[in-house]
């Protein structure tokens, strides 16, 4: 008897095909045709929809895959012992670094956060990575002038003046610190009764 078994599938395509969706993405907008894709991940289009049955599935996936390395970098070695404030700042300067750090991936989450092929499934496991960040986000607004606000109203408050301030420190990378700074304090005025 003789029985085709599949082959297994390989971690490093399954990264290149992520690493190529960014690429080009970042350029063409979530529209980027899949042949463009796996052209850029150097495999054969019908390789990409062997990792991903559909490319909604790539994007969700790629969505996932983002919102865990951005909940790695910003959560890593939290400091949960220090005050309110500096908790928050560490958090934002986090998020802050990633950004600036990691531009076309930024632009491709900016694109992802806001499209409707992101399923409901996927945005509730990205809520489950950030758990820590929205209890802290809570924390801050049961004193806040702005406490009758939800959190995802502050969480989208606080990513677009991050936004912002990251676009001023890759436009000039010397003035790190004092843009980090400055974003925090307005956003912090707004969020703490302060």
């Amino acid at each position: 008897m003789n029985v085709l078994m599949a082959r297994p599938k390989s971690e490093d395509k399954y990264n290149a095909l992520l690493t190529a969706t960014i690429a080009v993405c970042s350029v063409l907008g979530l529209e980027a045709p899949t042949s463009k894709i796996a052209r850029t991940a150097g495999v054969a289009e019908g390789t990409l929809f062997t990792y991903f049955k559909t490319k909604d599935e790539l994007l969700n996936q790629l969505y996932l895959e983002l919102k865990k390395e951005m909940g790695r970098e910003m959560l890593a070695n939290y400091p949960r012992t220090l005050t309110l404030r500096e908790r928050m700042y560490f958090v934002w300067s986090k998020y802050i670094n990633w950004g600036a750090h990691n531009p076309e991936k930024r632009k491709v989450m900016g694109q992802l956060s806001v499209s409707d092929r992101i399923t409901t499934e996927s945005r509730a496991a990205a809520m489950v990575i950030f758990s820590e960040a929205g209890v802290l986000l809570n924390e801050c607004l049961k004193n806040s002038k702005i406490q009758n606000s939800s959190c995802a109203f502050v969480s989208a408050m606080m990513v677009a003046m991050a936004d912002t301030t990251i676009d001023f420190i890759i436009r000039e990378p010397e003035e790190v610190e004092h843009y980090c700074n400055a974003g925090f304090d307005a956003f912090w005025r707004v969020l703490a009764n302060e």
